[in-house]
């Protein structure tokens, strides 16, 4: 569902317990509890806590999902199209008119709940645009990208240069007490994403930019959001 940590993909398991304990159902049955191993911690191996779901839980973990993720709408369309056929399947008696009538807004209900589910889908999507160029394989804009991106409008500033203008008091956007980690205000709003990386012989934390970021940055640059990238 495009979670890049297990510990925030938990908090949204969590919220699909908590919306299925509310409507009264056992929780337990729906979401079983489970262990398996990752590679990470001191000795190479940890075990983290999991979960086997039913049909229904998965269905619930679908909606409490961050929709703008393309994973999450994806998955929320396809249990609103699933479920409505499943409704569909048990037609009315259509040899009246009352079936029929019951049967058309049966219809309109799935035909109005796919357009609304592609919708999401569809603003979920990264946008093709400006940046593609900058882009890697997952839709990202590394530090390096980014400054070769905006150095026309910074005066030709380096990887490391353009760091410390994202920390400067007027953008904000890198920690001063981290200075290679986005305010958290950033994450929440799709701007960045921080991912373990290889560097040498050390796994580090590395921000980078999403293409709503690069657009954000390009406003507070440009005082416009005219700016274009570098060619």
């Amino acid at each position: 569902m495009g979670y890049e940590e297990w510990r925030t993909f938990d908090d949204t398991v969590q919220r699909a317990i908590a919306a299925v304990e509310a409507s009264g159902l056992d929780p337990f049955v729906h979401f079983v509890g489970a262990v398996r191993m990752m590679d990470s911690g001191r000795w190479g191996r940890t075990k983290v806590r999991d979960y086997r779901l039913t049909r229904f839980g998965a269905y619930h973990v679908a909606i409490a999902g961050d929709g703008r993720k393309p994973e999450v709408a994806a998955a929320k369309t396809y249990f609103a199209v699933k479920t409505r056929e499943a409704e569909i399947a048990a037609k009315p008696d259509v040899s009246s008119p009352e079936g029929v009538l019951v049967l058309a807004k049966q219809y309109l209900a799935a035909a109005e709940e796919l357009v609304t589910a592609k919708l999401e889908l569809a603003i979920a999507k990264p946008k093709a645009g400006k940046w593609d160029a900058f882009c890697d394989a997952e839709g990202l804009i590394d530090m390096a990208s980014a400054a070769k991106a905006f150095h026309k409008v910074t005066g030709g500033l380096g990887r490391t240069k353009f760091m410390d203008r994202l920390r400067a008091d007027d953008l904000r956007f890198l920690q001063v007490q981290n200075p290679r980690i986005p305010y958290e205000v950033h994450i929440q709003k799709g701007r960045a994403e921080v991912k373990f990386v290889q560097a040498g012989y050390k796994i580090v934390e590395q921000t980078f930019f999403t293409p709503k970021g690069m657009d954000w940055l390009a406003d507070r640059l440009d005082r416009g959001g005219g700016i274009l990238p570098a060619a």
